[in-house]
């Protein structure tokens, strides 16, 4: 879908969200991550790669568009998923920030994870639908 009634989440095309998504989880992780000896603060980064990826494919390459965009939103489930971590934190010692930092990765990924499979299970839908209605 590239025409004018290609369907839009936050007012962006979803391959545009997806690369956007993509390059903020890389980057959080990144700075995140700086001075740190533990592998899980490059998670946000693991989980951001394939999504950005997965996001200029679609947008370089229309035809491969719907099945790359099925994996970045399998990236993002699990950013969703992986983000309900956070609340493990509420039986510990120190709380849920007692941690700051992988708390708020953890929170990040909950919120933006959700939003963005949000967003790609409604861009399915309109896809879906448009295609029944031709």
């Amino acid at each position: 879908m590239t025409n004018a009634k290609e369907f839009r989440f936050l007012g962006q095309t979803l391959p545009k969200i997806t690369i956007g998504y993509g390059l903020m989880l890389v980057a959080w992780g990144a700075l995140f991550s700086v001075g740190s000896e533990s592998i899980t603060s490059w998670i946000p980064s693991m989980i951001g790669a394939p999504i950005l990826l997965s996001g200029l494919v679609a947008q370089l390459k229309p035809g491969a568009r719907k099945a790359v965009m099925h994996i970045a939103v399998l990236f993002g489930l699990l950013a969703f998923l992986g983000g309900f971590r956070f609340f493990a934190a509420l039986g510990s010692e120190g709380g849920l920030f007692g941690k700051p930092t992988a708390a708020l990765s953890q929170l990040m990924l909950l919120i933006t994870g959700g939003l963005y499979t949000f967003g790609c299970v409604q861009s399915f839908r309109a896809a879906r639908a448009s295609r029944e209605s031709e």
